[in-house]
């Protein structure tokens, strides 16, 4: 059998994927552009793919492939029914990341929240050692216990920030943007008063179309100007321009994105013109990327091979 990874550096180098070769042939190719995959997958029987595009055109001479592995939740980039036409299954993973993207929830909060990038660099600029008292707290800042919560999307992830924003002592509502029931245990509320009355908003939903632009101007004019925002699920649940404005204009204090409308950055987003990071805080898509989290991701995919060839 043989396994192909066509977009290897999407996992690291650092994970040991060792035991793939126990089921075969493992041929790894750091990226693979729409015009190398034909012919990287002509042989394959197993395919392990992030954001390449599985289509007619990719795979029209991948005559043995049996498996698509995602090693990633979101399969856009499958074209699912000519994979059925075709009898080749397919599989991704769910779950894998709820520590790590909860983990960098608070790591943005707090950077925000507390003014860490003012207070670190005014103790590297010296200003620390010249000062007249042991203490300087000129950026206030406040704590998230008494504050509340605001959760966009109550998944496994989301349900993770409650349960964690609740041991801070915040006060947790959340929204369910495809008008779910209420879960035991969650105070839902509708959009309008989520907006209107979060101190901190956090977004852990899926791309869907009741969440594409969600945030738009209409919503960051709704929200406290002292609010902060974070969004750790898809990037075009924002409109960034609107967002721009919104940070621009004061209509709220600070944003933490760690997924964008385009990935990479593209040149042209509105947002690439604020510098100040105690305003915006963007990281490059790392929120779900612990070492446990891609550790585990791949382990499961290692499991999912195994189960469907019955080995």
């Amino acid at each position: 059998m043989k396994i192909v990874f066509l977009d290897g550096k999407t996992i690291g180098d650092d994970i040991d994927l060792s035991q793939y070769e126990k089921l075969g042939e493992v041929v790894k190719y750091d990226y693979s552009s729409a015009e190398e995959v034909p012919a990287r997958v002509a042989d394959a029987d197993v395919v392990i793919l992030n954001k390449v595009e599985a289509n007619a055109q990719t795979l029209a001479g991948a005559k043995n492939l049996k498996l698509i592995c995602v090693t990633a939740t979101g399969t856009n980039n499958l074209d699912k029914e000519y994979l059925d036409s075709q009898n080749i299954a397919w599989r991704n993973v769910a779950g894998y990341s709820t520590e790590s993207v909860a983990q960098h929830t608070f790591a943005m909060h707090f950077f925000l929240a507390e003014k860490l990038r003012y207070y670190d660099d005014y103790v590297k600029s010296g200003s620390y050692m010249g000062d007249t008292s042991f203490t300087h707290f000129e950026q206030h800042f406040n704590e998230t216990a008494g504050q509340t919560w605001g959760i966009i999307g109550l998944g496994a992830i989301g349900r993770r920030v409650a349960d964690i924003a609740a041991c801070f002592g915040a006060k947790v509502i959340y929204y369910s943007p495809s008008g779910s029931a209420p879960q035991d245990g969650y105070r839902q509320v509708d959009f309008d008063t989520l907006l209107r009355t979060s101190d901190i908003i956090s977004v852990h939903a899926p791309l869907t179309k009741h969440t594409q632009k969600l945030m738009n101007q209409d919503a960051f004019e709704k929200m406290k100007s002292s609010a902060i925002f974070l969004n750790l699920g898809r990037g075009p649940i924002v409109d960034e321009a609107a967002l721009t404005r919104a940070l621009e204009n004061h209509s709220i204090a600070a944003a933490g994105l760690d997924v964008l409308d385009t990935e990479p950055m593209a040149a042209d987003n509105p947002l690439a013109q604020i510098s100040d990071s105690q305003k915006l805080l963007i990281t490059p898509h790392i929120g779900w990327a612990s070492v446990q989290a891609r550790t585990n991701l791949m382990n499961i995919i290692y499991g999912q091979i195994k189960e469907y060839l019955h080995l």
